[in-house]
């Protein structure tokens, strides 16, 4: 507990804050839905919202408009848990909003109203290193870097983690048709991943992010830019990450799947979780066991499970109660199994 008595924040996560409108019912596409329901959406606010759920206290640093769906962003993710007093609004750009839903076949379709939108505002006004430090961990992605501000802005609050010892995670989640030359992004990664701890790449993106298909390859290719935990998700067949040289596989549960979009960010959400509450630090880190971080894998699997049960990436988000069966215990530490909700 800090001394003005509010606990002290655990993540930091930067990056697009969007409105996702879900269709009330699934199995039409999106020129048919008849009505639309708005909730929270952008990568990294799906992971900060996943994280509070899970009883951490994580913030979300960005920008958006001073409108009434920015408005309505600060009132949810508030609502959440989520600290929200870097989430800047802004009169020069209005909120980006998507519209999501999927056909009778289940296929996904995504309508974006982001083209200008105010995420891509963020710049150095933005940088706050004295909030950063006061976080154990620092999370982003890389959906709103389309400006140079943006990306100067990013790649320094990278840094600033980096060398405060905070564990540093991305999550790109690519959306390559955003870019009018993908080459910028590729370059972007080529500085920002080199700065993280912890990359989590899904296998569709290995091969545009280090010039493999394989798994296996891309892990080697990412630790050997400096990423100590890369993580490769495989969908359906679970995770696989990389420590100390050594490969770590884990199964995914199986469940019925009604919507795909925001497992990624799930897994992400159970995966930052166990390593803010056992380590906490990058240095920390260090002294992971391969069957602790085994461990870990296995429960991001099992948040990331959790979310495809449920349209849209935010409503199938667990809460920790609902977890507490599945909550891993650190290996040879005599702790309940609530040691990872309790503070």
């Amino acid at each position: 507990m800090s001394e003005s008595g509010v606990p002290p924040l655990d993540v930091v996560c930067f990056g697009e804050t969007l409105v996702d409108f879900l269709p009330s019912a699934p199995g039409k596409r999106v020129r048919e839905v008849d009505a639309w329901h708005p909730c929270p959406g952008g990568s990294p606010a799906n992971v900060a919202v996943g994280l509070a759920r899970l009883g951490l206290r994580p913030a979300m640093l960005g920008v958006v408009g001073a409108d009434e769906f920015g408005h309505f962003l600060r009132d949810r993710l508030a609502s959440e848990g989520v600290d929200v007093s870097h989430l800047r609004q802004t009169t020069e750009a209005r909120t980006g909003l998507v519209f999501i839903s999927l056909d009778a076949k289940g296929e996904r379709t995504f309508t974006f109203f982001r083209t200008r939108s105010a995420e891509f505002l963020l710049g150095e006004a933005d940088v706050d290193p004295a909030f950063l430090r006061g976080a154990r961990v620092v999370h982003c992605g890389s959906n709103s870097l389309q400006k140079d501000a943006a990306r100067e802005a990013t790649v320094r609050m990278l840094g600033v983690a980096r060398d405060a010892g905070l564990i540093v995670s991305c999550d790109p989640n690519l959306r390559l048709h955003a870019w009018e030359d993908p080459s910028e992004l590729q370059g972007l990664l080529a500085r920002m991943l080199p700065l993280c701890t912890v990359v989590k790449l899904s296998d569709d993106e290995i091969g545009f992010v280090t010039g493999t298909s394989s798994p296996d390859e891309a892990l080697a290719r990412l630790a050997s830019m400096g990423v100590r935990l890369p993580v490769v998700t495989l969908g359906a067949q679970g995770a696989v990450a990389l420590w100390k040289g050594e490969p770590l596989r884990v199964p995914a549960p199986t469940v019925p799947v009604v919507d795909t979009t925001g497992a990624g960010d799930g897994f992400v959400a159970g995966l930052l979780h166990g390593l803010v509450r056992w380590f906490g630090g990058a240095h920390a880190l260090d002294a992971a066991t391969h069957e602790e971080l085994r461990s870990l894998l296995v429960f991001a699997c099992e948040v990331g499970a959790r979310v495809v049960g449920r349209l849209g990436a935010v409503e199938g988000l667990p809460r920790a109660e609902e977890l507490a069966q599945v909550m891993p215990v650190r290996p040879g530490a005599c702790q309940a199994r609530a040691v990872l909700t309790a503070e």
